[in-house]
């Protein structure tokens, strides 16, 4: 398994309207003490255009089957199929498609850890090509917030593609 993907504080910030920000961030800290996770949609054009929360069931996936699924909602996502089956279908309906997908972290940083490269780069990933923006929630706080973008070519994630979000106005 690949190590985690950190942001890199030199790269140029990916600006986000503040509207899909504040539904991120707001999302993250009502799930604390579990991580959060949802989908954002929009066209190439613009990427950003709508987030939609998505139930943590890992906690559930956990208790059916601890081997297969070790850790809980405090240090994982798994996210409702229903819930994101039907955000995609509103998306298509709209003219759009699942751009990025997010989730907390709780007490830890912004980053890809192992885990969510393992999970985002399989083959069997319902949103290829999508991006992640992960929020690290510290004592009750978003500590930072950073953008993950897809590299075309091999369809993954590169060591030092992470960068932090900076809030633009609509």
């Amino acid at each position: 398994m690949r190590k985690r993907i950190d942001f890199n504080v030199n790269s140029p910030a990916v600006s986000v309207p503040g509207t899909v920000l504040h539904e991120m961030c707001s999302h993250a800290l009502d799930a604390v003490p579990e991580e959060c996770c949802g989908l954002i949609t929009g066209s190439p054009e613009a990427p950003f255009g709508r987030v939609s929360r998505i139930t943590n069931v890992m906690n559930k996936m956990h208790l059916n089957n601890p081997n297969q699924y070790p850790r809980d909602a405090r240090v994982g996502y798994y996210m409702a199929e229903v819930e994101y089956l039907s955000a995609l279908s509103q998306a298509e309906a709209r003219g759009e498609s699942v751009t990025g997908v997010y989730h907390s972290h709780v007490d830890a940083g912004a980053y890809l850890s192992g885990e969510d490269l393992a999970y985002a780069e399989n083959p069997l990933f319902p949103f290829p090509g999508a991006f992640q923006i992960v929020l690290g929630v510290t004592a009750g706080r978003i500590k930072e917030v950073a953008y993950f973008g897809v590299d075309r070519e091999s369809g993954g994630f590169l060591d030092d593609c992470g960068r932090l979000i900076e809030v633009i106005e609509e």
